[in-house]
């Protein structure tokens, strides 16, 4: 039996905006059609009306409620949009992009593993290793795999990990974690309480933070700092090349909207829609490579 729900998205939303790079082994768009696997293997498909209205379907209730995180379909950013609609750097994507939203993992343990694994590299490299991984850990369904939860890694040696492209010492801190404590709980933690249980662990620093708490817990507070695609934009919008706590401080300026600033600028960034500063070849090459790694 198949429950299905039409909910009116707080705030602007666009699905197609939304979900547009959001395929990965446990989910497809396609044809304006999110399909999906939540946790335990649920299916679960979204589509939206052109009155903006979204059409959920999941084989639960609990799975249409697991939808609506996935969606950010609650999460109303309005606040956001208004308050810097005149931002020198976001007025652009704002006024283009303003129904985007991130498209969350269904479980922090896949945003963990996107947040390893994607340390240092290009998102291309790391959601190769991230693709990789999902096929050969957890369990398939269909064309898709389910979402990952801490048994499904913390049953392999680092080294079987690494036979799959995830460099040794990201394995070791991934199996590491996922023995240690479940990635879930943090969902049920306080902000700060979650923050400092996962700075706590060897190899996760603030990139990997901001990834968990963009993509896995569904908050905006928390910029990805450190991430080699933004560091390649604000070079660019700099005219220099910045070191990762200069992407602190740019996204600071967004305060507790720091983590959505950040995938605003990033999309906004790979449509010519962020102002980048063009003060030699150098800076135009690194702003053709920060359009290709967006």
């Amino acid at each position: 039996m198949t429950v299905e729900r039409t909910i009116r998205p707080c705030g602007p939303y666009s699905l197609a905006l939304s979900a547009r790079r959001a395929s990965d082994p446990t989910r497809r768009f396609a044809n304006g059609v999110l399909t999906c696997l939540l946790v335990g293997g649920e299916r679960a498909a979204a589509r939206q009306h052109p009155d903006g209205s979204l059409v959920l379907r999941a084989d639960t209730t609990a799975g249409i409620e697991q939808l609506r995180f996935v969606l950010g379909a609650d999460d109303d950013h309005t606040p956001f949009l208004e308050r810097f609609a005149d931002d020198e750097l976001l007025s652009g994507p704002i006024r283009y992009l303003k129904g985007l939203r991130p498209v969350r993992t269904a479980t922090v343990t896949h945003a963990l593993l996107r947040a390893i694994a994607s340390q240092l590299i290009t998102m291309r490299e790391g959601r190769s290793i991230e693709w990789r991984l999902l096929h050969a850990t957890t369990q398939r369904v269909g064309r898709l795999v389910a979402p990952p939860l801490a048994c499904d890694f913390a049953r392999y040696a680092p080294a079987e990990l690494h036979r799959f492209g995830l460099p040794a010492r990201k394995a070791t801190a991934l199996v590491r974690i996922c023995r240690s404590f479940d990635p879930e709980r943090l969902r049920r933690l306080p902000p700060d309480a979650a923050a400092e249980r996962l700075e706590r662990e060897r190899g996760i620093g603030p990139y990997s933070v901001g990834v968990v708490w963009t993509e896995g817990l569904g908050r905006f507070d928390r910029g990805i700092v450190g991430d080699l695609g933004l560091l390649k934009i604000c070079s660019a919008i700099e005219g220099r090349w910045v070191e990762p706590e200069d992407t602190r401080r740019i996204l600071a300026r967004y305060g507790e909207w720091a983590g959505l600033a950040c995938v605003y600028l990033m999309a906004g960034a790979s449509r010519g829609l962020v102002p980048l500063k063009l003060n030699g070849p150098e800076v135009r090459r690194e702003r053709i490579r920060a359009r290709r790694a967006a």
